[in-house]
């Protein structure tokens, strides 16, 4: 294989890095899965937390992304955080379904997840889902933990002194 064979298969290997490279920093940033899905419709729900949700998030309903946080807004009067969702238009969704927020693993990204319903009729574009489940957030449940170990060693229906 001459010199110049050699050079066009590095000039390969280097094209298809710079591809990989893309892809990943589109993977990273949440846009692969949703470009190209077509039309979607508007959702908002109110939640009163949102932990660490950002804009682009997945919006999932039975593991399966349906649509992406499309921002996040503090409501003024409520002091709510008013969530938009674009849902894909090939997805309806009953109006008494359910909204959480969720994160994937024990400290990964979070989401929101969709849980159907079972009225008969669809959430419209531009309407509210009123059932929502606000974030977790990790560092309020290890202190309640600690707050209930620190009330429970100080009792005296412990039995100890």
């Amino acid at each position: 294989m001459g010199k110049k064979g050699i050079e066009t298969m590095v000039g390969g290997f280097v094209l298809l890095g710079l591809v990989g490279l893309v892809f990943l920093s589109l993977q990273a940033a949440n846009l692969v899965t949703f470009i190209g899905q077509g039309d979607t419709y508007t959702l908002q729900a109110r939640f009163d937390n949102i932990g660490g949700l950002k804009p682009r998030a997945p919006v999932r309903s039975a593991g399966v992304t349906v649509g992406r946080v499309t921002s996040i807004a503090l409501d003024p009067q409520t002091f709510e955080g008013v969530v938009t969702l674009a849902i894909d238009s090939r997805v309806k969704f009953p109006r008494d379904s359910a909204a959480k927020i969720l994160t994937s693993g024990l400290l990964g990204d979070q989401f929101v997840g969709i849980d159907p319903g079972g009225d008969e009729r669809d959430l419209a574009p531009g309407d509210r889902i009123v059932q929502t489940q606000g974030a977790v957030v990790l560092e309020n449940l290890i202190g309640q933990f600690l707050f209930n170990r620190a009330a429970e060693a100080g009792s005296p229906a412990t039995g100890q002194p």
